[in-house]
C-alpha cells in the first residue's frame, strides 16, 4: 500500500464514517494527504484529516479521529490507527499491506513511479538556446541538465515534450561574432566588444579551410561568409557538446527564419490592429503593464528596426500555432524581466498568460582548493560545460546541476564531486545501485531467487522505513513534474541511498556460512530488487547513468 493507495482508503472510510453519522461528506477534500511522521515512533503514516474537516461536518475533531481509527483499525490492510493531540490520526501498516509496494515496484518495473497528471498535453520545452558564439557555458550548462531531466518528468507524467533550441542567428552578437572570426583569421586582435578564446581562432582557421579566400572578398562578402560559415561550425560544436552530455534536442528554431518568412511583421501588424501596440516617440509599445508587466516595452524602435522582443512575440505565436498547450521558457538569472514581457505577449494575443511558464537558473561557481575557478582557456572568459565534464565526468555533472533548485545559485567543489566517496552525493547513489546488482549476483551464484517471495515477513524497523521510503518515489515524481522541479528527485535518491545502507548494515540478506536459505532472504532479496529498479528509475529521470558495477 503505497502512500496514494492509503489516502484514497483514508478518504473512502472518511465518508463513510461522516455518511453512517448523517453528517456532510461533501467537506471532505478530492484528495487527502497524508505525510511520514518525522519521529518514527508515531507511525508509518500521519493525517490531519480530522483537523481539516470535522467542524465543517458539524463535529469535533477528535470525535470524528476517533471514529476513523475505529473503521481504519477494521481494516485488514491497518495494523493500528492512534489518535494524537486535538486530531491528528498515527497509522502504521500491516507487513503485508506494506509489502505490496515491494511487489508493485517489482511488477511494475521501469514505469513504476510513472503517472498521468499531463497526460494529452503537449508542452514545448525550450532550454539552453545559447548564442551560437562561444562554448556552452555553466549556465547554459545547468539549463542543459535540469531541462532534459524536465522533459524527462513530465513524459513520464504523460506530456507530449518538444525539446527546443532557439537558435539565435539574428542580431548584433552574430555581427561580433564574425567580425571576431576576420580579426582571428587575419591575425589581429579581437575588436572592441568582440569575442576572444582557442576557439574563435580554431573556427576561424576552419573557415579559411573550407574557403580559401574568404579574407580577400569585399567586407561585405567577407562578413557575410565568416558569418554563415562560422555560427554552423559554431553551432554543430555546440551541438556536439550537448550530445555527448546526453542532450539532445527535436527541434532548433531559427530566430532569423522569424523575420525571413515575415512573421514578426505579421505579428506586429496584428497587435497594432487589435490595439495592444501604441505609437509614442516614433516607436511602437507593447501595452504590457495592462498584462501584469512592470512596463511597456518597445517593440519597434524610432529607427523603425524591432527590438528584441518582436522576435520574442512572433516566437510565442508561432509556438501556439504549432498546437502546444504549454509553452515553457527556462531562461537566466539575467532574464526575469522576460516574465512579465511574454505574459503580456500571450494576453495580447488573446491567449491564456498560464500557456507561458519561465523558470529562472540562478549562477553557477567552480572552486577548487577553496579557490574560485574564474577562466577557461578555451573561451578565454568563461567556464564552459567541457571544462566541468573534463574535470568530474559527465554523471557528476549533470547530477550537481540536477541536485540544486534552480532558485538557488551553486558552487561545486570539483575535488569533491570528482571524488568516489560517500560525500560525493552522486557517487552515494550510484553506489548504492552498484551494490544491489552485486547482492543480486551474489544470490543468483548461491541459487536464491526473489521469486513468490512472502514480504509479510519484512517486520524489521529498517525494512519497514525502507519500504515507506520507496513508496514514496511516485508522489516525489508527480510533485517534480507539477512543480517543475527535477531537484527533488536526486534529493530523494540521496533518501533512499540512506534507507538503503541503514537496511542493509541492520538485516542481512545472504545466508552465511553453511545457513540453509530461508524466505526471509526471499523476501529481503525481493526488496532489495525493489530498492534497485526505483533507484535506476529516479537516475534515468536525472539522465544519469545506473552502473551494475563501481
Amino acid at each position: 500500500m503505497t502512500p496514494a493507495d492509503l489516502a484514497e482508503l483514508l478518504h473512502a472510510t472518511a465518508a463513510k464514517v461522516l455518511a453512517d453519522r448523517g453528517l456532510d461528506a461533501s467537506v471532505l477534500p478530492a484528495k487527502l494527504t497524508v505525510e511520514r511522521p518525522r519521529n518514527p515512533e508515531h507511525g508509518d503514516y500521519a493525517t490531519n484529516v480530522a483537523l481539516q474537516v470535522a467542524k465543517k461536518a458539524g463535529a469535533n475533531p477528535r470525535d470524528f479521529a476517533g471514529w476513523l481509527a475505529e473503521a481504519l483499525a477494521a481494516d485488514a490492510a491497518i495494523a493500528s490507527a492512534d489518535v494524537a493531540g486535538p486530531g491528528f490520526l498515527n497509522i502504521r501498516l500491516a507487513a503485508a499491506a506494506q509489502g505490496e509496494i515491494v511487489a508493485r515496484v517489482l511488477a511494475d518495473g521501469p514505469a513504476f513511479g510513472s503517472g498521468s497528471s499531463m497526460a494529452g498535453k503537449k508542452v514545448n520545452l525550450e532550454f539552453v538556446s545559447a548564442n551560437p558564439t562561444g562554448p556552452v557555458h555553466l549556465g547554459g550548462t545547468r539549463w542543459a541538465a535540469v531541462g532534459d531531466a524536465l522533459g524527462r518528468i513530465l513524459t513520464a507524467h504523460g506530456a507530449e515534450v518538444t525539446r527546443e533550441y532557439y537558435f539565435n542567428d539574428h542580431g548584433a552578437q552574430i555581427d561580433r561574432f564574425s567580425r571576431s572570426l576576420i580579426a582571428a583569421a587575419k591575425g589581429e586582435p579581437a575588436p572592441e566588444n568582440g569575442y576572444a578564446g582557442e576557439y574563435i581562432a580554431e573556427i576561424a582557421s576552419q573557415v579559411l579551410a573550407r574557403e580559401p579566400q574568404a579574407l580577400e572578398l569585399a567586407p561585405q562578402a567577407q562578413e557575410e561568409t565568416f558569418r554563415s560559415i562560422g555560427t554552423e561550425l559554431m553551432f554543430d560544436r555546440i551541438k556536439a557538446n550537448l550530445h555527448d552530455f546526453g542532450v539532445d534536442f527535436d527541434v532548433y528554431f531559427h530566430e532569423n527564419s522569424l523575420f525571413d518568412s515575415g512573421a514578426v511583421d505579421a505579428s506586429v501588424e496584428y497587435l497594432k490592429t487589435s490595439g495592444s501596440l501604441y505609437e509614442e516617440d516614433g516607436a511602437w509599445w507593447l501595452r504590457s503593464t495592462e498584462y501584469g508587466d512592470d512596463k511597456d516595452r518597445v517593440v519597434i524602435k524610432s529607427d523603425g528596426n524591432a527590438a528584441y522582443i518582436a522576435g520574442d512575440i512572433a516566437y510565442f505565436q508561432n509556438k501556439r500555432q504549432r498546437g502546444f498547450d504549454l509553452c515553457i521558457y527556462m531562461l537566466g538569472a539575467d532574464h526575469h524581466g522576460y516574465i512579465g514581457r511574454l505574459k503580456a505577449a500571450a494576453a495580447a494575443f488573446g491567449d491564456d498568460p498560464g500557456t507561458v511558464e519561465v523558470l529562472i537558473g540562478q549562477m553557477v561557481n567552480l572552486v577548487r582548493d577553496g579557490v574560485a575557478v574564474k577562466m577557461s582557456k578555451r573561451a578565454g572568459t568563461v567556464i564552459t560545460l567541457d571544462d566541468l565534464v573534463d574535470a568530474i565526468g559527465v554523471d557528476a555533472s549533470r547530477y550537481v546541476m540536477i541536485r540544486s533548485s534552480v532558485d538557488s545559485s551553486i558552487d561545486i567543489d570539483l575535488a569533491l564531486w570528482a571524488s568516489a566517496s560517500n560525500e560525493n552525493p552522486v557517487y552515494y547513489v550510484q553506489y548504492a545501485h552498484a551494490r544491489l546488482a552485486s547482492l543480486a549476483r551474489n544470490a543468483a551464484e548461491l541459487g536464491i531467487s526473489a521469486d513468490n517471495p512472502d514480504l509479510s515477513l519484512l517486520t524489521h524497523e529498517q525494512e519497514g522505513e525502507l519500504i515507506r521510503t520507496i513508496g514514496e518515489y511516485p508522489r516525489v515524481v508527480a510533485s517534480a513534474a507539477e512543480l517543475r522541479e527535477p531537484h527533488r528527485i536526486a534529493r530523494y535518491l540521496e533518501e533512499l541511498a540512506g534507507a538503503y545502507h541503514r537496511f542493509y548494515g541492520a538485516c542481512r540478506v545472504l545466508p552465511q556460512g553453511d545457513e540453509e536459505p530461508g524466505a526471509v532472504n526471499t523476501a529481503r532479496l525481493a526488496l532489495g530488487n525493489a530498492t534497485r529498479q526505483v533507484l535506476a528509475n529516479g537516475l534515468e529521470l536525472l539522465g544519469v547513468t545506473a552502473p551494475e558495477r563501481m
